[in-house]
């Protein structure tokens, strides 16, 4: 919340998705304060755009989104790029969505610091997933079983993405005790849609 309200003081009047909430901190924040708020979750089975009938979330696949180009000025996603399969293809569908001057703003465990990002799984031909390292998986609000770590993220996904997607992105970290934020991988990323 501290780097979206440094560089869009005026969140609240904004069109912000969020992919995957939490359901607590800045996802209730964003979803109380902002009128122009929504959510979605991967649901596998569920077809993209389609609501889940128990969670009320929207399904989108972060790597097939079904919003239309320019939707939004900001798009959220909180420990998620690490569990995606074709990061560049999510990366590129967020910077389609985004209006010229928005922005993705976004966490994920930079595990690998100054160390080169790694791939621990991928898909095959026929979409079985192939592990390059011991699998891990992180909790998931939607997916009991969790969600399989895709990515071990250095500091080198700044250039990846500005690469794949054409987003130049900044990586922000504010270690402060007096605002409570002091701990390991409190990185927050953004990546901008350059106005035209």
């Amino acid at each position: 919340m501290r780097v979206i309200k440094d560089h869009y003081p005026r969140y609240r009047e904004l069109h912000i998705h969020e992919s995957s909430p939490g359901g607590r901190g800045a996802s209730l924040k964003l979803a109380q304060e902002c009128p122009n708020y929504s959510a979605s979750q991967y649901i596998d089975g569920l077809p993209s755009g389609s609501i889940h009938a128990d969670s009320g979330y929207r399904c989108e696949n972060l790597e097939a989104l079904t919003f239309s180009d320019e939707s939004f000025d900001l798009f959220v996603t909180q420990d998620v790029m690490e569990h995606v399969f074709d990061p560049a293809q999510a990366f590129r569908e967020i910077a389609r969505v985004l209006r010229p001057g928005g922005a993705h703003i976004f966490t994920v465990p930079l595990v690998n610091k100054a160390r080169k990002s790694e791939c621990c799984a991928s898909r095959d031909a026929d979409k079985g997933i192939v592990h390059h390292l011991p699998p891990e998986y992180h909790g998931n609000p939607v997916d009991q079983n969790g969600s399989l770590v895709t990515m071990r993220w250095g500091y080198d996904i700044a250039c990846f993405i500005s690469e794949t997607a054409g987003l130049p992105t900044a990586i922000v970290e504010i270690d402060n005790i007096d605002l409570g934020i002091r701990a390991e991988y409190i990185e927050v990323l953004v990546s901008f849609k350059m106005p035209r």
